[in-house]
């Protein structure tokens, strides 16, 4: 254990987190996201949650402010009512830890294309639909 580090973020995650680059994107799936066929680098944390494990990266994990959008959400299917409860949520965990930063939503199919070329994806335990979300590295100022 280390002081100041989330007991979400494992060993694994780190490591990943620390060889990441300015411009590289990490994904935490839910618990239906396609994560292991996806993946380039796979790191399971099935017992939590991604607000947990998102509120433990960005303690640690810069945003990209050189680029419009850091932040990027699976968008709902077309013709699907649901209005995913946990994007408020992303937002306020955004907010506290990095500041105001644009959110853009991605359709489906190409969010799995992105996620295919995300430097690593977090396989998390969450049951809210839509909980999808890239993050886009930035500069450690």
């Amino acid at each position: 254990m280390l002081k100041g580090i989330s007991s979400v973020l494992s060993p694994e995650l780190l490591k990943i987190l620390m060889e990441m680059g300015h411009g590289d994107e990490l994904v935490i799936g839910d618990g239906n996201f396609p994560a292991a066929s996806c993946a380039q680098r796979l790191v399971r944390l099935d017992g939590h949650g991604v607000c947990e494990i998102l509120d433990g990266i960005l303690r640690l994990f810069p945003l990209d402010t050189y680029v419009d959008a850091p932040v990027a959400l699976m968008a709902v299917a077309p013709g699907d009512s649901y209005e995913p409860t946990i994007w408020p949520e992303y937002e306020k965990i955004i907010r506290q830890r990095e500041g105001d930063f644009a959110i853009e939503k991605i359709e489906r199919f190409a969010f799995y294309e992105r996620a295919k070329k995300a430097y690593a994806i977090v396989a998390s335990g969450e049951s809210a639909l839509y909980a999808n979300i890239i993050l886009k590295k930035g500069v450690v100022k």
